[in-house]
């Protein structure tokens, strides 16, 4: 989107502030359906962090969400990114992954949104 879509900014502010992970919010990004709920930026560095240190083989990864200067938004800063938390990429009438995932989206890229998620079938 070469305008910022600024009342999505302000959602994603109101997120953070809030420290809230209830928003629900459908976007369109780079012809990708993504829906979940967002999450406050440093909460969801923490849970990646966290998954990741889990991982025989990715945890030396782990130190990259957490070790960040400052860590979270920082006050006073317009969000850049949405951090989606329970998200899944809708295809067809399937969301995927199937128990959701963590999604990072730059705002700039939305080209569309709707507050709310959208159900799928596995049918």
């Amino acid at each position: 989107m070469s305008n910022i879509d600024e009342l999505l900014v302000e959602l994603a502010a109101k997120v953070e502030s809030e420290q809230s992970n209830q928003m629900s919010l459908t976007v369109v990004t780079g012809g990708t359906v993504i829906t979940g709920r967002l999450a406050p930026e440093a909460v969801w560095k923490q849970r990646v962090s966290e998954v990741l240190e889990d991982s025989a083989r990715l945890g030396s990864f782990s130190s990259v969400f957490t070790d960040r200067a400052g860590g979270g938004n920082d006050r006073g800063r317009q969000p850049t990114h949405l951090h989606f938390h329970v998200a899944r990429i809708l295809q067809g009438s399937i969301g995927i992954p199937e128990t959701g995932g963590m999604y990072r989206v730059a705002i700039k890229d939305v080209s569309g949104w709707t507050v709310g998620d959208f159900s799928y079938s596995d049918r």
